[in-house]
């Protein structure tokens, strides 16, 4: 299992599978072809299907542009079999000679396949750091040597992953403030209005668990509504889950006085439990839904909630595999494919439900059932099991028609 570093990916919205990995795609191949005539970029499944909403068609043309003429296709009807989020790469020289052609598939969280393994990391990226891969091991070895989850992550990651994670939270802090400083409408064809301002002020008119509830949604609010406009943020897992983690931690951070390093070590076990998902199913909305996004988002936040409250491995981890498991066949069905409706609701709801998993968690001893790692592979599951149609393609649910209510 890589490093939390690949999970916790910082850039600019609004889509983690559809801008930050086609933007890589396009810089790698463009380092590779600096001096090519023409491109053409060839768009398959949830890609073309989304892609305009996702500013997908922007993100690839801002670095091949500038170098040589640009075209892309788009075959939002033809998927291929390795991951739905797939783009072919083609380079002409001045004959109209095809000089290269690559397909890569940007299969969640800003990562980039070429079908076999990722692609397009430093030497000390991609290399697999964890010798356990699973929640039960994990949770095994806390119990064996007293040490705590963010501990079996600084064992395997070294000292200069807070260094990382400080980065982190600093990015994500910032993307909470702005987003409550910012007001208007949102980019594209809804005329979304911003609504975590008008949150944030009519929370702080409510007394105790109604102000807490009301400020943790504008926290949400605001780091979507960055994402959504094309804002700096960190997947966690993904662009369009990132508001989820942000507003749990600044909302306990502000309320409760947590100091960083606790703020740090809590995100660490919000990574750990990301990464167990991303290494044994998927983070992709493309390839299981929003169940892997906005869920496993709730997961991680439920997971960080309980540990800055003192729970025990084993009430971590069943705090996350709440979040996780009443999030099982959520779909992925954008309106006019942009990360807005219902995406952004989704991520205040669930931040909120993160919350009220850390405190059901808090009222056992930890000891339930349906473990973690089950829930992570029913999810696997019901994701493969969904119609193509509700996982990022823009033509089931709520996206179908573009029809909505608001």
């Amino acid at each position: 299992m890589q490093s939390i570093k690949e999970l916790y990916r910082i850039g600019n919205g609004p889509s983690s599978s559809h801008t930050m990995g086609p933007k890589k795609a396009a810089e790698l191949f463009l380092d590779d072809h600096p001096h090519a005539a023409r491109f053409n970029v060839t768009l398959y499944g949830s890609l073309a299907a989304t892609g305009k909403g996702h500013l997908t068609d922007q993100a690839l043309l801002n670095v091949l542009e500038p170098v040589a003429p640009t075209t892309i296709e788009w075959l939002p009807k033809t998927f291929l079999p390795f991951h739905p989020n797939a783009l072919r790469l083609d380079a002409f020289d001045e004959n109209e000679k095809i000089i290269d052609s690559r397909t890569l598939y940007s299969v969640g969280g800003g990562a980039l396949s070429d079908g076999e393994k990722i692609i397009g990391l430093t030497e000390n990226q991609g290399k697999d750091i964890y010798p356990m891969t699973t929640m039960l091991e994990i949770m095994n070895w806390c119990e064996k040597t007293g040490k705590s989850y963010w501990e079996y992550v600084e064992d395997c990651e070294g000292k200069d992953i807070w260094d990382y994670l400080k980065e982190v939270w600093r990015v994500m802090k910032e993307a909470v403030i702005r987003g409550l400083d910012n007001e208007g409408l949102l980019p594209g064809p809804l005329s979304l209005h911003r609504k975590a301002v008008s949150y944030h002020i009519k929370a702080k008119g409510y007394k105790d668990s109604l102000r807490s509830r009301g400020l943790v949604f504008a926290y949400a609010l605001a780091v979507s509504e960055e994402n959504a406009s094309g804002g700096e943020i960190v997947t966690a897992p993904t662009c369009g889950s990132c508001g989820v983690v942000p507003a749990v931690l600044y909302h306990l951070e502000q309320s409760r006085g947590f100091s960083e390093n606790r703020m740090l070590r809590a995100l660490a076990t919000a990574g750990l439990f990301g990464n167990i998902v991303k290494q044994n199913a998927s983070i992709s909305g493309a390839e299981v839904g929003c169940q892997g996004e906005v869920g496993v988002a709730c997961a991680m936040a439920a997971a960080a909630a309980s540990q800055l409250f003192g729970g025990s491995p084993a009430q971590i981890e069943y705090a996350a595999e709440m979040g996780l498991e009443h999030h099982l066949g959520m779909t992925c069905d954008p309106v006019c494919g942009l990360v807005q409706i219902p995406c952004i609701e989704r991520n205040a709801y669930a931040a909120a439900r993160a919350l009220d998993a850390n405190l059901y968690s808090s009222f056992t001893d930890g000891i339930h059932r349906v473990s973690f790692d089950r829930v992570v592979a029913v999810m696997k599951q019901t994701g493969h099991d969904l119609p193509s149609l509700y996982k990022e393609t823009g033509e089931g649910g709520l996206a179908k028609g573009h029809e909505f209510s608001h």
